[in-house]
């Protein structure tokens, strides 16, 4: 730890916690703002759909509707939405399903990214306070990113439930549309929050194809693609789909199999990594409560303090090289 007089410690963790708090703070209010202009605008179009409604000729050809997408849409979010990773960053949350919009993300990202920096600057310096900024700042990035693993690991574990229940459903006689419903009102917690989306988008006219492409952007799985792929093409050609379906099912549950398998021979990788980026950690904190003298130099000289951020960053560059190479596609 580095020993600093204590109006200085304290100067740090008020300045950490002035810039969090008031991060939050532009978080609620953005979000605040956002929420006011989608009642003014879902009013908006009551009140012109009211007004055309005497006149029902006005209505051919027209909607009240907003298009997809735009609903409470800020300058800022449209802007994100334009840039080339823009789309892939709204695809990501809303995959999450955390109810963020890109420009909510982006500015929670630079706050926290300057809180960060603030308490590292104090504490350790620039080289710190640089460093401290991109690790704060991937901090949102990491957690809606795990959240969203955790969400694809569960749908993938129910999703063949899901397709069996909708080959039974067709096999019952119901239309397609219909075990879509069935599934997003009667299927597993995570595969039915998807399915329910496609069910909602499709009763109120978006075409059906479109509802299921929108499902494989926000689940990005390869079994989902090969779910929509089989529906699409038995649409167009025919034949018995509860067939195909079942037949989907077992091809589903047999590439799970195989990642499980996967995922026990690559334990030794991924216990290596973890093991690989805790040792340097472990040992530094053994150095200082066994000779502080001795490894006090490096936050104490300036080379010392750039090794250390330098050291940080090609740690996490290796542990994420080490996951890189122990996530197998199949």
């Amino acid at each position: 730890m580095v020993n600093l007089p204590r109006s200085e410690l304290i100067l740090a963790i008020a300045a950490f916690v002035a810039v969090a708090f008031g991060t939050i703070a532009l978080f609620l209010s953005w979000e605040g703002i956002l929420d006011w202009q989608r009642r003014r605008g879902r009013r908006a179009r009551i009140e012109a759909g009211e007004r055309r409604l005497g006149d029902l000729t006005t209505l051919q050809g027209q909607s009240i509707l907003k298009p997809r997408g735009d609903e409470g849409a800020s300058r800022l979010d449209q802007l994100l939405v334009r840039l080339p990773r823009g789309k892939d960053l709204k695809l990501t949350l809303e995959g999450a399903r955390i109810g963020w919009t890109p420009g909510m993300f982006v500015l929670l990202t630079l706050g926290m990214g300057v809180a960060a920096s603030v308490l590292s600057w104090v504490l350790g310096g620039w080289p710190f306070g640089v460093l401290g900024f991109f690790v704060g700042a991937g901090l949102p990035r990491l957690w809606v990113g795990r959240r969203k693993s955790r969400r694809l690991r569960q749908f993938e574990e129910q999703f063949p439930e899901a397709v069996d229940l909708l080959a039974r459903a067709t096999r019952a006689g119901h239309p397609f549309s219909s075990g879509i419903a069935m599934v997003g009102k009667e299927g597993p917690k995570i595969v039915a929050e998807e399915f329910h989306q496609v069910a909602e988008e499709n009763r109120f006219g978006m075409p059906l194809e479109d509802s299921l492409w929108g499902l494989v952007d926000r689940v990005e799985l390869m079994d989902v693609r090969i779910f929509t792929t089989a529906v699409l093409i038995q649409r167009e050609v025919g034949g018995n789909l509860a067939e195909i379906l079942d037949n989907l099912g077992e091809t589903i549950r047999a590439r799970f199999a195989v990642k499980r398998q996967l995922r026990v021979h690559t334990a030794q990788g991924r216990m290596s990594g973890y093991v690989l980026a805790a040792l340097p950690i472990f040992m530094a904190g053994a150095l200082y409560f066994l000779d502080r003298e001795y490894i006090s130099i490096l936050w104490e000289h300036w080379l010392g303090k750039i090794l250390i951020a330098v050291a940080i960053v090609m740690q996490i560059l290796g542990y994420l090289w080490i996951r890189h190479i122990v996530d197998i596609e199949i």
